[in-house]
């Protein structure tokens, strides 16, 4: 025998309910707010990631630039001129400014340039790509490293190129180098040569 005032009132509370409760909906939007957090997150350290390798690629090319300006002006002398001139090369202040736009800049097929001048124009064009002006907004330097030191060592036919800039997260400062700012946001690229 079929009990009819249960079915009754199990079809009533059927009707009754339409859509889902109040509890339902707070836990659906706590799981999205979460997943899109999460994506927001996720966003946010590619964006740091991506920014940290560009600057280590400029940091490996500024390196590459200058061991390969050194090596194109040393052959133009004789090997002991050559030393010397490479050994003028050598400084820890690369950076700082202290290299001042040469009054012969070199860039015409007329101007007849020596390794003297050819060094003052190297020297001047390293740094200002270390420190960005050739790249710049709203009269501000944005090209370079951020807080950028290069610093070149040469010994003989040994040379030492060491790029340092502060990067943006935190890690172990492996002071390889004493070249720049020493701490826990130093980046460096240290490249190792023998040039003629």
């Amino acid at each position: 025998m079929i009990n009819i005032s249960k079915n009754i009132f199990f079809v009533r509370k059927m009707q009754q309910q339409h859509g889902m409760t109040f509890i339902e909906v707070l836990i659906a939007l706590v799981i999205i707010v979460t997943g899109i957090l999460g994506a927001v997150a996720m966003q946010a350290t590619a964006k740091k990631g991506s920014f940290d390798a560009m600057q280590r690629s400029l940091a490996s090319s500024l390196a590459e630039d200058i061991f390969s300006r050194m090596r194109a002006n040393a052959p133009t002398l004789p090997v002991a001129n050559a030393l010397a001139v490479l050994a003028t090369y050598s400084a820890n202040d690369y950076g700082s400014g202290n290299y001042p736009e040469p009054a012969e800049r070199c860039k015409t097929n007329t101007a007849v340039c020596g390794a003297a001048q050819i060094l003052a124009n190297d020297q001047f064009e390293w740094e200002s790509a270390l420190m960005g002006s050739n790249v710049t907004y709203a009269g501000n330097n944005v090209g370079g490293l951020i807080g950028a030191t290069g610093c070149i060592n040469v010994v003989g036919n040994n040379v030492t190129v060491v790029v340092s800039w502060q990067g943006r997260q935190e890690i172990n400062d492996a002071a390889r180098n004493v070249c720049g700012n020493a701490g826990t946001k130093r980046r460096q690229v240290i490249l190792q040569g023998f040039i003629i």
